[in-house]
C-alpha cells in the first residue's frame, strides 16, 4: 500500500461527493462512469461494490457516503486517477490512524493560523498555490476591495466551480474586476 494508492482514492471519492451528503450507489457509478469518464460504466459497478467492500464508503446501497471527511481535500488541476487503484482499492482501516492524526495536525494549524493569512494547501503540488496570498494582496492594491471581501468571493467561486483551484478562483476576480491578465501573470512573477 503507497501513498499514492490511499491518496487517489480518497480523492476520487471527495470528487464524486463534492457538495453532496450521500449518493446512491447508481449515482456514484454514473459519477464515475458518464460525468467523470474514468471508468466504463461496467468497472464502475465493480469500482463502488469494492469500495463499500473496502471500507471506504459507508451506508446502505441508497444512502452511501464517505467514510472520512471528504470536504478538506482539494484536488489539483489535470489530476487523473490510475484506474487500477479504483477497482482493486486498499482497506480504509489501515489508514484511519493517519487520517485522524492528518485532522489533528490541520486543527492545530488551524488554532495557531492569525487572521487573513491563508496557509498554503498542503496537498497541492500546484506552484501558483504559494502565491495566492501575493495575488490577493495585488488584487486588493488594484480593486480597493478589503482582502477578507476577496476571500469571501473566492470561497464562493471555488464552492460554485468545485474542482477550482484557489489561485485560478482569484484570477477570475481579477478579471471580474477589469483587471489586465498580463498584470496578474507578472503579479505572480518573483
Amino acid at each position: 500500500m503507497t501513498d499514492e494508492d490511499i491518496d487517489d482514492v480518497r480523492l476520487v471519492i471527495s470528487l464524486s461527493f463534492r457538495g453532496e451528503n450521500g449518493l446512491s450507489d447508481i449515482d456514484l457509478e454514473r459519477i464515475l462512469s458518464f460525468d467523470m469518464e474514468w471508468l466504463s460504466p461496467e468497472e464502475a459497478e465493480i469500482a463502488v461494490s469494492k469500495l463499500i467492500d473496502a471500507g471506504w464508503l459507508i451506508g446502505e446501497r441508497d444512502s452511501l457516503r464517505p467514510a472520512f471527511d471528504a470536504r478538506s481535500i482539494s484536488t489539483p488541476i489535470g489530476w487523473y486517477p490510475r484506474p487500477s487503484r479504483i477497482l482493486e482499492p486498499v482497506e480504509f482501516n489501515g489508514i484511519e490512524n493517519s487520517v485522524q492524526s492528518q485532522k489533528q495536525n490541520i486543527n492545530t494549524e488551524k488554532s495557531i493560523k492569525p487572521k487573513n493569512v491563508i496557509l498554503p494547501n498542503k496537498t497541492s503540488n500546484d506552484p501558483r498555490e504559494k502565491l495566492a496570498n501575493r495575488l490577493k494582496k495585488f488584487i486588493s492594491r488594484q480593486t480597493k476591495i478589503s482582502i477578507d471581501e476577496i476571500e469571501r468571493r473566492s470561497e464562493r467561486k471555488q464552492k460554485a466551480l468545485t474542482y477550482a483551484s484557489n489561485w485560478l478562483c482569484l484570477a477570475l476576480i481579477a478579471r471580474e474586476q477589469g483587471l489586465e491578465m498580463e498584470q496578474i501573470v507578472s503579479s505572480l512573477s518573483s
